[in-house]
């Protein structure tokens, strides 16, 4: 074989072998959330640890179609998590870091499917509210999303990766959205 024949199969097979990384977009806070927040009448909380569960359907990157897709907040999903309820809190005026009340969680599901025609996204997280070292709150929540994809993959894959945050807000939303969390925060 010629060399540009060995040549263009090498950068074929290169091309092909090589997937593509990509970051999640940084959170964007939900104004109905920071607003269900704001009504609740709960006290100032602060955030403590989240973990990720390690296991199937919680890898420390997503795949998407052979793209790899990582969390801009040290790489971990968990502090995903933490940074968004952070920001939520914040915003409603219910953060402060010297708060009796602290929530702190753990990851266990975190998944995105980009097939083509509807592509799905599945998360769920342990939710523990303690006030002065005694849990007042401990549940799952968990969500399932689906949008619109496309047999295309540089149609699906990026709105995938935008869907992330979506996801984020809907799992709080779901979290908010329980009397019991709310009540466990005042």
């Amino acid at each position: 074989m010629s060399r540009t024949i060995l040549l263009s199969i090498a950068l074929v097979a290169a091309a092909l072998s090589s997937g593509c990384s990509m970051v999640a977009p940084k959170y964007s806070p939900s104004l109905e959330n920071v607003q269900k927040l704001k009504d609740s009448g709960a006290q100032t909380a602060s955030v403590g640890t989240f973990e990720s569960t390690p296991g199937k359907g919680n890898a420390k990157s997503i795949s998407i179609r052979g793209s790899s897709l990582s969390s801009p907040y040290d790489g971990s999903y968990a502090n995903y998590l933490a940074e968004a309820l952070k920001q939520e809190l914040s915003m409603s005026g219910k953060l402060a870091a010297d708060a009796q009340v602290q929530v702190s969680g753990a990851l266990q599901k975190n998944d995105i499917n980009a097939a083509v025609g509807t592509a799905s996204g599945d998360m769920e997280a342990r939710f523990v509210v303690k006030r002065g070292g005694e849990v007042r709150y401990d549940q799952v929540k968990s969500i399932h999303d689906e949008w619109d994809s496309s047999f295309m993959g540089n149609i699906a894959i990026p709105r995938a990766q935008q869907r992330y945050p979506v996801m984020v807000q809907k799992l709080l939303a779901a979290l908010y959205a329980d009397p019991a969390f709310l009540q466990a925060l005042k």
